[in-house]
């Protein structure tokens, strides 16, 4: 499991893939309920995952849609969960949870607020905006936008990271300074920084502070999942890994 230094104090986790229970293309620490994946190994996993960082909590999730929406930790089961890319909550006993295969896993935390948030920032809804609404919701609680402190945890890097011309022309078309996130690559292809462009965007909205694990799923298959490398290599499916914080 991963810590974040700016977020020590705080229970919190990146995890990978080692110490779970799925076997096959998934194996080890799949949390992901879509990946194909045996219901109770993938229920097993999550228990151990929140186990390791905040034991007796309950964890909570969204539906995942690379969305820019952020909402309030609820009650509710994982089959009636929201479509929503963060959540924020500041209820003891609660467990936020993301899950990543390549996206961004952003953790955030006002220490003095007792608020914390969570989100899954692919460039889908990085570009829209779902770390700015994960902010706006802290605040919403109570927190300080400038004592938030944020944590990006493993993600693709920029050096595995191959888009086209069309993928850079939508991120000008927003801000011509986008373009020192991509560096050439080959014809027509550029290497695009994720991490980078998330936490500018973060620093953009006010936080204090923006740590980056600098940890490139798609480089480590022993330790991560990564949905490019199981496209790559043609595997049937493909595990999720999860960030976890508890207020």
């Amino acid at each position: 499991m991963l810590r974040a230094g700016g977020l020590a104090g705080v229970r919190h986790g990146f995890l990978g893939r080692r110490g779970g229970v799925s076997e096959g293309v998934c194996a080890g620490l799949n949390v992901g309920l879509g990946a194909g994946d045996a219901a109770g190994a993938v229920a097993e996993n999550r228990r151990l995952a929140v186990a390791a960082v905040a034991p007796g909590g309950r964890l909570v999730t969204a539906w995942q849609v690379h969305s820019a929406r952020c909402v309030v930790a609820g009650d509710w089961a994982d089959d009636a969960r929201p479509e929503a890319d963060a959540l924020v909550s500041d209820r003891a006993g609660v467990v936020l949870g993301v899950l990543t295969a390549d996206c961004t896993p952003v953790l955030f935390a006002d220490v003095a607020g007792g608020v914390v948030g969570a989100a899954h920032a692919g460039w889908k809804g990085a570009v829209a905006g779902v770390c700015e609404a994960t902010v706006d919701a802290m605040v919403a609680l109570g927190a300080v936008r400038g004592r938030i402190v944020a944590a990006i945890g493993p993600t693709i890097a920029q050096a595995s990271y191959e888009v086209d011309d069309g993928f850079r022309a939508r991120f000008l078309a927003q801000d011509d300074g986008n373009a020192r996130f991509f560096v050439e690559g080959a014809p027509g292809h550029w290497q695009f920084d994720l991490p980078g462009y998330v936490a500018g965007r973060l620093l953009a909205a006010g936080v204090g502070g923006v740590e980056d694990l600098a940890m490139d799923t798609y480089a480590d298959p022993e330790r991560f999942y990564s949905f490019r490398r199981a496209t790559h290599r043609g595997e049937a499916s493909y595990g999720r890994q999860v960030a976890l914080i508890a207020p």
